[in-house]
């Protein structure tokens, strides 16, 4: 009998927790939205229509790919104008359903190279040819509230 007033103590205890928690967040604004990444590109002098053309191919294909298989919802190419020569000229923005859509993302990045690019050798190759033509600045992820 102890037991079994002790097991429904710890139920009580968990439903409790739950429905105090779906409570509170009920008291928010807003609610959890799509997770964005964006990347921070500045081309090199007389490259930007040579980047361009790698995005509108190979990069456009590598995206198609991934949203098919469900990996991100959707992809931008935003052009800005540079204030100086270390500011970025391009970003690269990739959005994902959620947080959890970043679990195993390297692995999925991966499997869409070789798809459009033959191999990792061929697609690390393609990398490396590119930081001839662009530096990546840096890039942050973030995620979106949508507000009620």
């Amino acid at each position: 009998m102890l037991v079994k007033n002790k097991v429904a103590a710890c139920v009580a205890g968990v439903v409790l927790a739950f429905t105090s928690a779906a409570a509170l967040a009920d008291d928010h604004a807003y609610t959890q939205g799509p997770v964005v990444n964006v990347a921070a590109i500045r081309t090199a002098y007389g490259h930007f229509d040579d980047y361009l053309k790698y995005l509108d191919t190979t990069w456009k294909a590598e995206q198609e790919a991934a949203k098919k298989a469900g990996h991100i919802v959707s992809y931008r190419v935003v052009t800005v104008q540079a204030r100086g020569e270390n500011d970025p000229d391009i970003y690269l923005v990739t959005t994902y359903k959620n947080w959890a859509a970043l679990d195993g993302a390297p692995a999925a990045a991966d499997e869409v190279s070789k798809q459009v690019e033959g191999s990792l050798a061929a697609s690390n190759q393609s990398a490396a040819d590119r930081g001839k033509i662009r530096r990546i600045l840096g890039s942050w992820t973030g995620q979106e509230l949508l507000l009620k």
